[in-house]
């Protein structure tokens, strides 16, 4: 029979908790004065953020379009193309400039989560098919130069786009900085 005092007792103190935090709330919301249509809202702090977001995303772009513009004229230097080439040349560098629109609009997380996995998964397959679409654009104006090019100039534009893929990461002799590939092979001095 002792153990019914000692649930009452504390079964009280649990209710008169309550009862003071409900209490402490409702004063606390009673104190607050309510927003009037003279407040602006607070500027949101993900403004700040999304504003140096896209001035960061800008600058990379502008560099980005500096380097490839350094590389194609170096590509073009070298190839010592003829007269007769330059109109294969100038299609070349219009049908591989990367699409002018910026970034791909992204979906915020709160429409992205309203979607269903089979919409995502629509979603997703789309932008693939998107960049699929503009890589097979790429792949057919480097073909269609490179059918131009006589056999030395060829042998170059070989060893300048193998150059290409070690720029973009893809080294057979280890990753970037020197740390060993974990599929095995060297490592770079």
């Amino acid at each position: 029979m002792t153990s019914l005092p000692k649930r009452a007792l504390i079964t009280a103190a649990l209710a008169s908790a309550f009862v003071g935090l409900s209490a402490t709330a409702i004063a606390q919301t009673a104190a607050t004065p309510a927003p009037t249509a003279q407040t602006a809202p607070a500027p949101r702090p993900d403004a700040d953020k999304l504003d140096k977001h896209q001035k960061r995303h800008a600058e990379r772009m502008a560099n980005m379009q500096r380097k490839m513009a350094e590389r194609r004229a170096a590509l073009k230097a070298d190839l010592k193309l003829t007269p007769e080439q330059e109109p294969a040349w100038n299609a070349f560098v219009a049908r591989t400039q990367p699409p002018q629109q910026g970034p791909a609009p992204r979906m915020n997380r709160e429409d992205w989560s309203k979607l269903t996995t089979p919409e995502r998964l629509d979603k997703m397959q789309a932008l693939k098919a998107e960049r699929d679409a503009h890589m097979a654009q790429r792949n057919d104006a480097i073909r269609s130069f490179y059918g131009s090019l006589n056999a030395d100039q060829k042998k170059v534009f070989d060893d300048r786009f193998a150059q290409g893929f070690q720029r973009a990461g893809m080294r057979h002799k280890g990753h970037p900085g020197g740390h060993p590939h974990p599929m095995g092979g060297e490592v770079r001095s």
